[in-house]
């Protein structure tokens, strides 16, 4: 198994994310906890779990804690920009000739921290933001100054993240789809948390 070492992790996280690399090119599908514990010679689940959650909060996976065949091997759309992971767009839960110029995001990758999330559902798409669409977003540091209208992906305990739009109306916040079929989420400003504001989309067509 040939793993390359990197600073940014500890010799045993860098020892699984190499052997999961390896294993993900060779199968085309996530390893169970089971097979990761058997390859690092562990008899425990716990070290392993310990592992991928500080490979994901690194941004080196991306997966759902304690289900191990959700896990994805962070790819990058363009330099510095990691995929932090899926967000749901459902309930809580180009070909191209003569080119003339070129799609400039230099102004898009100046900003600190960005970073990217996985269109899951339905619920932009009159935004037209669908499922499997790519979402480039900016780290929200200050949840008063957001504007009345803005897409957000927020985390609501209990419930999951979630992309919408944000309103804010007679002190409660309202989470808003781009689908008239699914109603709008009321809550109150503790009950959220927003992760960031979408700054771009991103297509594979």
């Amino acid at each position: 198994m040939a793993t390359s070492a990197d600073d940014n992790l500890t010799d045993a996280q860098n020892e699984l994310y190499g052997w999961i690399k390896d294993y993900m090119k060779d199968f085309q599908h996530s390893p169970s906890i089971r097979q990761m514990m058997q390859a690092m010679g562990l008899k425990s689940p716990a070290p392993i779990q310990s592992r991928l959650k500080h490979l994901q909060e690194k941004g080196y996976i991306s997966w759902q804690e304690g289900k191990a065949r959700t896990m994805q091997i962070v790819d990058e759309i363009v330099e510095g920009v990691p995929i932090m992971g899926s967000v749901a767009a459902g309930g809580l839960v180009e070909t191209y000739s003569d080119v003339h110029e070129n799609l400039d995001i230099s102004d898009v990758l100046k900003k600190k921290n960005i970073f990217a999330l996985t269109v899951n559902g339905d619920s932009m798409i009159d935004a037209c933001i669908a499922d499997g669409d790519m979402v480039l977003m900016e780290p929200i540091q200050d949840s008063y100054s957001l504007r009345n209208g803005t897409i957000v992906s927020a985390m609501v305990p209990g419930l999951g993240t979630t992309l919408k739009y944000f309103f804010k109306r007679k002190g409660k916040i309202f989470l808003e789809a781009a689908n008239p079929a699914y109603e709008p989420i009321e809550l109150n400003l503790n009950e959220v948390v927003f992760q960031g504001k979408l700054l771009a989309v991103w297509r594979k067509i």
